[in-house]
């Protein structure tokens, strides 16, 4: 029976869709569809999708994000798109529909959470669960969340960050912010439009992130060249960014990811306050991945900050494995 009984977590992200099955992630794609502009025709989705940004003429072909903020912004689209991945995982023709378990954002309104559970429904599901984020993130990342000790968890999603105190396999205190990975790249792109009068798309800006960004001076100069329009000539140009300069353009967003968890620290009760400074706090999320990150937010909080061992798939993993968990299971029937 369990080789017909598909339990897939899924972690419904603004940049990336996760799903994990059976002790491993089984697909990774980004949350990206191409649309014709007239008729709003799928053209593409997931990673093709992504080829194509900032390459085809929006008035051809538009590239669109269906989830906005961790939550669904295009209903129709985000249905289309889970139920390409489920069938990408199950086949077209499947016998046994898979229980779904999706993560949602802490805080999210009761409208949408019902659109992410229908949505998995219309998409194939036989039946879907609903976990919040970072208590997914937590279980993904190995806390024990059982326990009547207090646990934190940050997760930098593409769209989000959430932070979160969670104790007895429920979020004591919770903060997010409308700020993540896109967030980062938009501030990529404006410091080079300023610094050098220069365009780039935001495939370029993420490029930068990853491969010469760090949260804070690490110690270590890197720099790459990176090509786009120049503002005055309307003609391509190259110019070389320096690890250094990433980190000038990454203050604002950096500092707002900060304040969530601040908000979070300012209003946790001093006995779970006091479990969390002996344990410190664990990062997940896309975000995790900027070096520095958790040494920037133990500067912050001065609090200890520990990335995760795999913070990328942490929340795909935990809402896979709560699936398997009976507590947690009853718990979250009530959100």
């Amino acid at each position: 029976m369990g080789l017909f009984r598909k339990q897939l977590g899924v972690d419904l992200g603004t940049v990336n869709v996760l799903i994990y099955e059976n002790g491993q992630i089984v697909l990774q794609e980004p949350s990206l569809v191409a649309l014709t502009a007239e008729e709003e025709r799928i053209v593409e989705i997931g990673q093709p999708a992504r080829e194509m940004l900032g390459k085809v003429d929006d008035e051809d072909i538009q590239v669109v994000r269906p989830l906005r903020d961790g939550v669904i912004a295009d209903y129709e689209v985000t249905e289309v798109m889970l139920r390409h991945f489920f069938d990408k995982i199950a086949g077209r023709v499947r016998l046994f529909k898979p229980t779904v378990m999706i993560t949602v954002p802490f805080g999210v309104t009761s409208v949408e959470k019902r659109a992410v559970h229908e949505a998995a429904l219309s998409a194939g599901a036989r039946e879907a669960f609903l976990i919040w984020e970072p208590l997914a993130a937590a279980i993904g990342a190995g806390l024990p969340v059982s326990t009547p000790a207090g646990d934190m968890v940050i997760n930098i999603g593409g769209g989000i960050t959430e932070a979160a105190v969670i104790t007895m396999n429920n979020i004591v205190r919770a903060e997010s912010g409308r700020v993540g990975g896109l967030r980062q790249d938009e501030a990529i792109q404006n410091y080079v439009r300023r610094k050098y009068n220069l365009s780039i798309g935001q495939p370029s800006a993420e490029s930068i992130k990853i491969q010469v960004g760090a949260a804070i001076d690490i110690g270590e100069t890197m720099s790459m060249e990176i090509q786009g329009r120049d503002n005055v000539s309307g003609l391509p140009r190259t110019v070389t960014i320096t690890t250094g300069e990433v980190v000038e353009a990454l203050q604002e967003p950096l500092s707002q990811i900060a304040n969530v968890v601040k908000a979070v620290l300012g209003t946790t009760p001093p006995e779970l306050a006091s479990d969390i400074i002996d344990r410190g706090i664990v990062l997940t999320g896309g975000g995790a991945l900027l070096r520095g990150m958790d040494q920037f937010l133990t500067r912050e909080t001065g609090v200890p900050v520990y990335r995760a061992e795999n913070p990328m798939i942490a929340v795909a993993v935990g809402a896979g494995r709560a699936l398997e968990d009976q507590a947690i299971l009853r718990r979250i029937g009530q959100i």
